[in-house]
């Protein structure tokens, strides 16, 4: 088992290489960041040259090299980084954009979160993530939002853990399922039963999102 697979019956590991504090930090991408998402595409310098010039515009990226994206509604999205970050390793890279959170995953795991979820056991009120991995592109937030935008355009496409490393630790599939399947007892409770975890926490808490630094 390598060192990023995890038991689904206990929660991952903390990773001190995972991005830092979720709701404290900046939420601005940083040069290296700026780099490492520009490394996904076939022309770096001319994805860092058009943020230079215009470092309000979103951009659109290819998955499967650098990083796979995976896709949930807003809210189910913010369950499951409040578990990630709460019970789990952190997240990767997080942006917000038009109603869906997307969550930066390691090459592969759009092509193997599909059949693990296939296993379980979901409840059809779960909405199933959409997984973007090779062949596939996302359009990504601007690195730096644009001081004149309208209150609900930033609002509307954004980053929540903006990447900040040139090498950001990135979440595999293990652990999105294991976080996607605790937001699920979150919100389904005791109608949805899920075998391979002990009962639901009675006593939720506030994640500390500063431990990262």
């Amino acid at each position: 088992m390598s060192a990023r697979q995890t038991h689904l019956s206990e929660p991952p590991a903390p990773n001190p290489a995972a991005p830092g504090p979720l709701l404290d930090r900046a939420t601005q991408v940083t040069s290296d960041g700026a780099a490492w998402l520009a490394s996904a595409t076939p022309y770096p310098r001319s994805t860092l040259a058009l943020w230079e010039t215009r470092p309000g515009a979103p951009v659109v990226l290819p998955c499967g090299s650098a990083f796979d994206v995976v896709s949930v509604p807003a809210v189910f999205g913010r369950r499951m980084l409040d578990r990630l970050w709460d019970e789990g390793p952190g997240s990767g890279p997080v942006a917000a954009h038009r109603g869906r959170m997307l969550l930066f995953a390691s090459p592969g795991t759009a092509q193997r979160l599909p059949s693990l979820l296939a296993w379980e056991e979901w409840s059809p009120a779960v909405p199933a993530p959409l997984c973007h991995g090779t062949g596939d592109a996302v359009t990504v937030p601007a690195p730096t939002a644009p001081a004149d935008a309208a209150p609900a355009a930033r609002l509307g496409s954004r980053w929540l853990v903006a990447p900040d490393t040139r090498q950001p630790w990135l979440p595999g599939p293990e652990v999105l399922l294991w976080a996607g399947v605790r937001a699920a007892r979150a919100i389904a409770g005791a109608a949805v039963r899920i075998s391979i975890f002990p009962p639901a926490d009675q006593d939720a808490k506030v994640y500390d999102v500063s431990r990262r630094r």
